[in-house]
């Protein structure tokens, strides 16, 4: 019973419904949506800006979907008391000329489920970060496009991972900048919840069984060397569930132009997410500088 507790915690797919809608903040857009390299469907918006630089953002997982983080339906204990609505970066963007993909991972919000119908932190993921660049680069007016991408952790760690794939983002030439918003590995994060021992084991157990690997197995940090285009790491450096020194780690790694962003701001990891929304251009001027 309590490795499902964990497990699902952890890994169940489909646990925030789409809550909000760029006509709340007069928006232009298309309701989108495009396959996976392995027979995903993917859904989305396309905020309309501009046709010569569009940003792709690619959301954080299991609480999250394209719309951001809403706190309903999140149980008595609630990480974040209010809705962090993504729509508010995409108007600041769309306001300064670019467009942008909002789109939902597989196992997310209106996307479907893939073949391993569990949510896994970015290795499987990373094949959604790929598809929404095709089909931003295939998509007609668009082609030529400049792309930038504003990763948010477990959309940063889809991101990374999609560099360490075989014809994986590095042959995307149209891939100019990112914005790595709180990079998290599965361990690293368990170990800062302070999970009691028999609960992570038992939950451990069941998430294997279910995705068919050890999630604690698996590791961005050995792809962020692969990473070529400028990069800014943000982090909120009194975030309570990361361990700084994997971000460190993360950062360093790097052999691209690359910034680190360091944030004071409240205990509590949800509140970065939160930040970009309401200090907008203090993350995406970055993309302003490089494409």
């Amino acid at each position: 019973m309590f490795g499902n507790m964990i497990s699902d915690m952890m890994v169940k797919p489909f646990q925030s419904p789409l809550f909000d809608d760029p006509a709340n903040y007069g928006l232009d857009h298309d309701n989108v949506e495009f396959k996976t390299s392995d027979g995903v469907t993917l859904r989305g918006w396309l905020i309309k800006g501009g046709t010569d630089r569009v940003i792709v953002q690619s959301h954080f997982g299991v609480q999250c979907n394209r719309a951001g983080y809403c706190p309903k339906g999140k149980g008595l204990i609630k990480p974040w008391k209010t809705n962090i609505s993504f729509l508010r970066q995409a108007k600041f963007l769309a306001d300064q000329g670019y467009s942008v993909l909002m789109y939902d991972l597989r196992g997310h919000g209106e996307s479907d489920a893939g073949p391993t119908p569990w949510v896994t932190w970015g290795p499987e993921e990373a094949k959604d970060v790929l598809a929404a660049v095709d089909y931003i680069g295939n998509r007609p007016g668009f082609q030529g496009a400049k792309i930038g991408l504003l990763s948010i952790c477990m959309g940063a760690g889809a991101t990374t991972y999609a560099y360490g794939m075989e014809d994986g983002m590095s042959a995307r030439q149209n891939v100019k900048a990112m914005v790595a918003v709180q990079p998290l590995l599965y361990n690293y994060f368990l170990d800062a919840f302070g999970m009691p021992g028999f609960l992570r084991r038992a939950g451990g157990k069941v998430t294997q069984s279910r995705i068919g690997y050890d999630l604690g197995d698996r590791s961005f940090l050995n792809d962020v060397g692969k990473i070529s285009m400028p990069t800014l790491v943000v982090q909120n450096k009194n975030d309570p569930w990361t361990n700084l020194d994997m971000v460190k780690a993360y950062y360093d790694g790097l052999t691209c132009d690359k910034e680190m962003m360091w944030l004071d701001i409240e205990k509590n990891r949800f509140a970065a997410y939160d930040y970009i929304g309401r200090e907008p251009a203090s993350v995406t001027s970055w993309f302003d500088r490089h494409l």
